[in-house]
């Protein structure tokens, strides 16, 4: 009876640890956007048609993040207390997203890339080693065939280049539909139209329908040094088209991040600043 008994609860414990670990899975939680640390500058610079929103943390060797599509510099701030200690970090909140105003130019990532190449004019910095998520992720590819100049590397997390790259099952996944509510109450909060949220996201909408459409022959032109990120839990973009990716852009270094999701960098913050320096030596 007695060894029956320590069977029944040792068969409960390894249920419950099971269990608990399943419910408490990092890639399928959305953490927090972290406190951002106090800019050294920022303010509102104008770019092309807008007023974009820029922050500047630090100094050193420049490194400029870019979030992804309808977030904002904010979710950087584990990034930018890591990286602010010994480089020069630049944040800023693309067209339209957070404290930036939009026009009514249609999205297209040309023009979201010609943004940041002019925010990058106007704080009269040269080369950057460009970190982007997502949307920002294609922003920094965009660059790296449009504007090489202006890069010292691209390490891109969960970009795709086609749109067949995204999961068709992206908008059904509970933590992305996190994501947007969240999203939509920093839209609130920080943007100038703070009314506008669903006119915001049906404009961006109506890119992401059509773009991007890079084919092989573009990838493989480009010649600044790249590193591409994917969530092995990633809901949005499919592995495959990140490895075809890295096959296609030459010398490009294929990163798969453990246990993270398309969120990874709130996810898995050290591990993710730990794959970024990892890029920056050449590792």
């Amino acid at each position: 009876m007695r060894t029956a008994t320590i069977g029944i609860l040792t068969f409960l414990s390894l249920f419950l640890t099971v269990a608990s670990t399943h419910s408490a899975e990092r890639w399928a939680g959305l953490p927090p956007f972290p406190q951002m640390p106090q800019p050294k500058t920022s303010g509102m610079a104008d770019v092309n048609d807008i007023k974009m929103y820029y922050a500047e943390y630090g100094q050193g060797d420049p490194i400029l993040f870019i979030h992804g599509g309808l977030g904002n510099a904010d979710v950087w701030g584990a990034q930018v207390a890591d990286f602010a200690r010994d480089h020069l970090v630049i944040v800023a909140d693309s067209r339209g997203h957070g404290r930036s105003t939009r026009s009514q130019q249609p999205f297209g990532y040309d023009l979201m890339t010609s943004d940041y190449v002019a925010l990058l004019d106007y704080l009269k910095i040269g080369k950057v080693t460009l970190v982007g998520w997502s949307d920002g992720g294609i922003i920094g590819i965009d660059m790296a065939m449009k504007h090489p100049e202006k890069l010292t590397r691209v390490i891109a997390q969960a970009a795709n280049v086609t749109t067949d790259g995204v999961k068709p099952d992206v908008m059904s996944n509970k933590t992305f539909n996190d994501y947007i509510n969240v999203a939509g109450e920093y839209y609130k909060k920080l943007s100038p139209t703070p009314s506008e949220y669903d006119a915001f996201v049906n404009q961006i909408s109506q890119m992401w329908a059509t773009q991007p459409a890079w084919t092989a022959t573009d990838l493989s032109k480009i010649t600044v040094p790249v590193t591409l990120a994917i969530g092995d839990h990633d809901e949005a973009v499919k592995l495959d088209h990140t490895q075809m990716m890295a096959k296609e852009i030459s010398g490009a270094r294929l990163v798969v991040l453990k246990d993270a999701s398309h969120f990874a960098m709130l996810q898995d913050p050290e591990g993710y600043d730990a794959m970024i320096r990892d890029a920056m030596a050449g590792r």
